[in-house]
């Protein structure tokens, strides 16, 4: 049975007691990262090619074609459109050449159609307040014909009648939220509809 090295043992009473070595030097974040992304490259992580993905195909390709899987040195490729498709296969010596030198496991590229499924584009707020109806700068300003009260042109044009208009209208139309409240509490207690108030 061999023996520890001196740095690792200590005396302790009679005999020796064995001591861990010292952990290594505390190493600043950028360099972790860097490490566990070149362990990413060397290991094949589809995870190193998706974030690569922009600078190794280009903004165009980029943009219409992703990776989809790695296995076994083999990087799939999707394509939404055929023409994307085509540039793919006409590219694809020059993309798996960059791929490699970019540290990427890949010993073959395959070229597929791929239709993600559509994902619901969700407005920004800029977009919306560009032509909300209330935007005096955009549409200018009205009277409103129910109040004679100054109000955005753009209200006028959708509604026929300022948002406060509008408002009381729904809120006429609707009935009050406490008459509302009321007949549905009685409804759940008679399982009829009460008509007193």
């Amino acid at each position: 049975m061999g023996r520890a090295p001196r740095s690792q043992r200590r005396r302790f009473g009679r005999g020796e007691v064995l001591v861990p070595s010292p952990p290594p030097p505390v190493q600043p974040l950028q360099e972790c990262l860097e490490t566990l992304q070149s362990r990413w490259r060397r290991e094949g992580s589809l995870a190193a090619l998706w974030q690569d993905w922009p600078q190794l195909a280009g903004r165009p390709l980029a943009d219409h074609c992703r990776p989809l899987n790695l296995s076994h040195g083999v990087l799939t490729v999707g394509a939404r459109h055929p023409q994307w498709r085509q540039a793919l296969q006409y590219s694809k010596p020059q993309l798996l050449a960059a791929v490699r030198s970019a540290g990427h496991a890949v010993r073959d590229l395959r070229i597929q159609q791929h239709h993600p499924s559509p994902t619901a584009e969700l407005e920004t707020e800029e977009s919306v307040w560009a032509r909300h109806p209330s935007r005096i700068d955009v549409h200018g300003m009205a009277s409103c014909p129910c109040c004679d009260s100054p109000a955005p042109a753009g209200e006028m044009a959708l509604w026929g009648h300022c948002g406060f208009c509008r408002r009381l209208k729904l809120s006429e139309l609707q009935g009050s939220p406490q008459e509302e409240t009321t007949q549905a509490f009685n409804t759940a207690q008679d399982g009829e509809p009460s008509t007193s108030a």
